[in-house]
């Protein structure tokens, strides 16, 4: 055994006794256990190299399936953990937020990544999912996808993003606000949303002219991402050619757009400005920052949007909530060493072979990992990562779930 800086071995050679002093070589740091549950539960870890630069590691916690009716409350676990690790001094590639052939289709992590030829990849933003039968993929948060915002964050206290801003593996993390309109020669137009359906205001359902309604609607910018066909029903659509000029109106919403189309939809008492339009028009749609400085898109800019910062500088920073969205679920988050290392990392949860995280448990975890930022993305039956064309860990549910949007990492 060596204690303190030297210790001494005594060896026989040649028939001769020697004593030798050698100096103490430090053990190789052992990473601090995953702190959940009992303290006496076994933990394995292995990683592997993927790539210059990028690693796998899958971490196991307990070795006794839970009993079904305690994974919500067991502290003997089993966790099963799957990070993928990217080092921006070594990797060569770098981090995109990809969607299907369209904003509002939904496609899994496995058919995103293959798509995008990325070498790996998790499941990213919030998204309608079963709130609409036409557009399950629609995101319900900042969406910005190789430069070109397509979905504006919401005014939702909890919601965060992370963005990846010109240095492809560096992002910044944290709530984002946006602001548009629409300038006419005389006339300005807020804008409520982007590729998002514009809702009828109560009351005025069943209005074929929606001019006759006395209550504001939503006025609402498409782009040829968003579907096949923009939102139908009543209301006023534009739409607007490469040069933003109006190129066609229309008093029923529901149109398809061509390549450099884009289309101004208004619902309710809306109408009555938009249909004052003509000639060319001007859009502005402007992102900013926590601080309220403006950010400005470049063509490699990527963003998705999560629910909760779970770490900021270190310190945990989840509000006291105690409710279902907060219990064990199955998690997906991201975050960012103080080395500039960064972590995508998938939690299984609801099964007996891993039971998932609270949003405590996986803060605690970020922050075990040593991240210094870090916010959750979308879980539940979401939670999936891919790995070189093959599913990673096991997603609850009876068949890998089909998502609005992916992070993933192209070499």
């Amino acid at each position: 055994m060596i204690k303190g800086r030297f210790s001494t071995m005594t060896a026989l050679l040649g028939g001769t006794l020697l004593t030798l002093a050698l100096a103490a070589v430090p053990a190789t740091a052992r990473p601090p256990e995953l702190p959940l549950g009992d303290a006496d539960l076994p933990e394995s870890r292995s990683t592997s190299t993927l790539a210059p630069g990028v690693t796998l590691t899958t971490i196991v916690r307990g070795d006794e399936p839970a009993d079904p009716a305690e994974i919500a409350t067991t502290t003997r676990g089993p966790w099963r953990v799957f990070l993928l690790t990217i080092d921006p001094r070594q990797a060569t590639g770098e981090i995109r937020a990809v969607k299907g052939p369209d904003l509002a289709g939904v496609e899994t992590t496995s058919q995103l990544t293959a798509e995008a030829g990325a070498l790996a990849g998790v499941n990213a933003s919030f998204f309608t999912f079963t709130a609409s039968r036409d557009y399950p993929g629609d995101p319900v948060g900042l969406g910005v996808y190789d430069g070109r915002l397509l979905s504006e964050p919401t005014t939702d206290p909890a919601e965060v993003s992370v963005l990846f801003h010109r240095d492809g593996l560096r992002p910044s993390y944290g709530p984002f606000s946006w602001s548009g309109h629409v300038q006419g020669r005389d006339l300005r137009v807020g804008l409520e949303f982007v590729n998002h359906p514009p809702a009828l205001p109560a009351g005025c359902e069943a209005l074929a002219d929606q001019a006759a309604c006395p209550t504001d609607g939503d006025t609402v910018l498409f782009t040829p991402e968003f579907a096949a066909s923009t939102p139908s029903g009543p209301g006023t659509e534009l739409v607007l050619d490469s040069r933003g000029c109006v190129k066609r109106r229309a008093d029923q919403r529901g149109t398809a757009l061509a390549k450099g189309e884009q289309s101004l939809q208004a619902t309710g008492s809306d109408v009555v400005a938009l249909r004052r339009l003509a000639g060319c028009v001007k859009i502005d749609s402007t992102l900013r920052d926590e601080a309220g400085r403006e950010v400005r898109l470049g063509r490699d800019s990527q963003a998705v949007n999560g629910r909760y910062q779970l770490l900021r500088n270190g310190e945990n920073v989840l509000p006291p909530i105690d409710n279902s969205f907060f219990a064990r679920n199955p998690r997906t988050f991201i975050g960012t060493k103080s080395t500039g290392e960064l972590v995508l990392g998938v939690i299984d949860g609801r099964q007996t072979t891993s039971v998932g995280t609270t949003l405590e448990e996986t803060a605690a975890v970020a922050k075990s990992l040593g991240l210094r930022d870090a916010i959750n993305l979308d879980g539940g039956g979401s939670s999936t990562m891919v790995a070189k064309g093959g599913l990673i860990n096991k997603p609850s549910g009876s068949a890998e779930r089909k998502v609005g949007d992916a992070l993933v990492y192209t070499p």
